[in-house]
């Protein structure tokens, strides 16, 4: 056979593998058996290895993963990957229709698709002109791990798509869910107890895991799976969410067949007692069902918080529960003073995993609840994940159980407790409290914010501890030496389990974590902001900002008005940053920051060469093609401000439709009225 022949048959014998892949996989109706399709695979792999210029990083025999890897590499997503606001009654469901048709400025019932919440871990695929380039897990929503080599194992996850659908962008990212189903969890299970391993404990957590191995190989070995449930690209191929998931499965991605196109709120609604039931007969777990508006220009025009999109909710399945008691309540100190109280217990085996403790939340809570230290209680995994007291069970008690009484003081310091008025969180003030300067340099430290590797948490309980460590800016002084010296608690090789003896950090752990952060010192603006703990302002709101400003500088001089105006900032954010930047301990603690090197680089400036800066604008009537919102969002993301009245400083009003009294104002006083069409005409300018 020439190369000529050989290359042909490669292609068929791809095109065929491909074809019985998504049968057996994706269809679940195999047209031939596993010998016949064997055979398919042992061809090819001879023929590729047989004439090695015809491989190809795609193949199917790709599949079973190449060697170990080193480390995962940390890339960025196109755009943030942000998780849904979750709901757990039908009144917030409710509540959510109302609120995006208030947004949306409608009464008319809306069209959502209704789809089941597979309970994986959260990945995002990248495909170039239909060829399967790179896998990226959710991470903190804005950079993840590049799993490329892990998910090329799946045999879900088709390596090329079958273009013949439809117009097919160039780039695009499908994101989706990384699963176990039941069946092969339980199997790979019994195969682990066979070999004398442990069981895993359930398949999301094992799921996770898996995808963390840095061994391709073994993760092929592993029956993971995949369901797509979202297109990322310019163009969309299609207006509408249900429509893009017809055209993902006629591509040749395995998409969830459950799901449903409905009108209004109310029929979304039936579907959820529906479902709670179902879902136990599927061969894979699902916590809930997501609700989407259809329409994905609307979507757009909803854009997302900080943290959720506007244009969809998680509706969660009531979770299972356990009963068990608590022997004793202890509290906490966060990084910024927050005390909450924690209830350790009895322990308790809840969702696949063993239960020594649970949140309280705060004092409020435990009044509420009227918990007592030795009553027996209900826990839940909120969100499935963190479990958290729901019910006493007070027809169990003795008369022995005790109340709890809230400290006055901060455990840690000594020093008092405070509640502002309105606020539930009860808070030590005191900023030198050892708790709050260990937890802040570890957010600071964190993966999502400066991202210092080896400074983790029992490093920095350490080093405060000792008095190495006085404040955050001290990390950045600290000697190669002086860490290499301290110990730390490890197991004791062939000892019995939980047998630990002190080992020092050496000087090869201490070079690295020196190394790490000198290299943190330049990290972009958005991640110092992150780390700094600015309250609301999380790892989104903190990139907004930086594009927003640019700089340390202009951000800290902006006004409470001038920040509110930023889309998908608003009033409660904006005043929190300016309070922030407007104490004289920040100032002193970013002048030590910059004093030990830190110079975060200055992000692009999303104000679109600020083509309306300094200009402000007035928004009145009801305009053709846009919301007012958009209206505002499409200004202040140039550099222009809105504001609500008409004055000698106004530039321009912006009028639709039945425009008032603010048209007659602008009139008379010269102020420039644009149309819809005039606005866009100047920002083309």
């Amino acid at each position: 056979m020439n190369l000529k022949q050989a290359a042909a048959r490669v292609t068929e014998l791809r095109r065929l593998i491909r074809h019985h892949d998504r049968r057996y996989f994706i269809d679940h109706d195999p047209e031939i058996t596993d010998r016949a399709y064997d055979a398919l695979v042992r061809e090819l792999d001879q023929l590729e290895r047989g004439f090695p210029a015809l491989d190809d990083p795609n193949s199917p025999t790709h599949r079973i993963g190449g060697a170990p890897l080193e480390s995962f590499a940390t890339v960025p997503h196109k755009s943030p990957m942000l998780s849904l606001q979750n709901s757990y009654d039908e009144d917030e469901v409710r509540e959510f229709d109302a609120r995006v048709r208030r947004f949306l400025g409608t009464e008319d019932p809306l069209a959502y698709v209704v789809e089941l919440k597979i309970d994986g871990i959260a990945v995002a695929l990248h495909f170039r002109e239909g060829r399967f380039r790179q896998a990226i897990t959710r991470g903190n929503g804005i950079e993840g791990d590049d799993i490329t080599a892990n998910l090329r194992t799946v045999r879900s996850v088709p390596l090329e798509l079958d273009l013949s659908a439809g117009v097919w962008p160039q780039d695009v990212e499908i994101r989706g869910e990384a699963y176990f189903p039941r069946s092969g969890f339980d199997a790979l299970n019994q195969r682990r107890v066979a070999q004398g391993e442990k069981r895993f404990a359930n398949p999301r957590n094992a799921a996770a895991g898996t995808l963390k191995l840095l061994d391709p190989q073994e993760v092929g070995r592993r029956p993971l799976a995949f369901f797509a449930y979202q297109l990322v690209a310019d163009p969309m191929p299609c207006p509408g969410h249900s429509e893009v998931l017809e055209f993902l499965q006629a591509t040749g991605l395995p998409v969830n067949p459950h799901r449903k196109r409905v009108t209004g709120i109310d029929q979304a609604i039936e579907l959820f007692s529906d479902w709670g039931e179902q879902r136990k007969q599927l061969d894979y777990d699902t916590d809930g069902l997501v609700l989407k508006v259809d329409d994905l220009g609307l979507q757009r025009r909803l854009g997302a918080t900080g943290k959720a999109p506007r244009w969809g909710i998680a509706y969660k399945f009531e979770t299972e529960e356990a009963v068990t008691r608590i022997l004793e309540i202890d509290v906490q100190v966060g990084r910024t003073g927050a005390v909450t109280p924690v209830a350790n217990l009895t322990p308790t085996d809840l969702l696949g995993t063993v239960v020594k403790r649970a949140t309280l939340h705060n004092a409020d809570e435990i009044a509420r609840l009227d918990v007592r230290v030795g009553d027996w209680v209900a826990i839940e995994k909120g969100g499935e994940i963190i479990p958290k007291v729901t019910r006493v069970l007070t027809d169990r008690r003795t008369g022995d159980e005790q109340p709890f009484q809230f400290p006055t003081i901060c455990p840690v310091c000594g020093k008092g407790l405070e509640q502002e008025e309105g606020e539930v969180a009860i808070r030590c003030v005191n900023e030198h409290c050892p708790a709050q300067l260990k937890r802040r340099i570890t957010h600071f430290a964190s993966r999502t914010a400066m991202d210092i590797e080896g400074l983790g948490h029992i490093l920095v309980d350490q080093l405060v501890d000792e008095g190495h460590v006085r404040a955050l800016p001290d990390i950045y002084g600290l000697r190669a030496d002086l860490i290499a010296d301290l110990t730390q608690l490890r197991q004791k090789p062939r000892g019995e389990p939980g047998e630990l003896i002190p080992v020092r950090y050496g000087e090869k752990s201490a070079a690295k974590l020196v190394a790490a952060l000198g290299g943190s010192k330049s990290r972009p603006l958005h991640r110092l902001l992150f780390g700094l703990g600015i309250r609301h302002v999380g790892i989104h709101a903190a990139q907004l900002l930086a594009r927003a400003h640019g700089s340390l500088e202009r951000l800290a001089a902006a006004g409470e008005e001038e920040l509110a105006e930023l889309h998908e900032i608003g009033p409660i954010l904006a005043a929190s940053v300016v309070r922030y930047f407007g104490d004289p301990r920040t100032r002193d603690l970013l002048a030590s920051l910059t004093r030990q090197g830190i110079e975060p680089q200055a992000e692009e400036i999303s104000l679109a060469a600020d083509k309306l800066a300094g200009k402000i604008f007035v928004i009145t009537g009801t305009l053709p093609a846009m919301t007012r919102a958009e209206a505002k969002s499409m200004i202040t993301t140039n550099g222009g401000r809105v504001t609500g009245s008409v004055s000698g400083k106004t530039d321009y009003l912006l009028a639709g439709d039945n425009p008032g009294s603010k048209y007659e104002k602008a009139l008379s006083l010269g102020v420039t009225i644009l149309s819809e069409d005039d606005l866009r005409g100047l920002l083309r300018e």
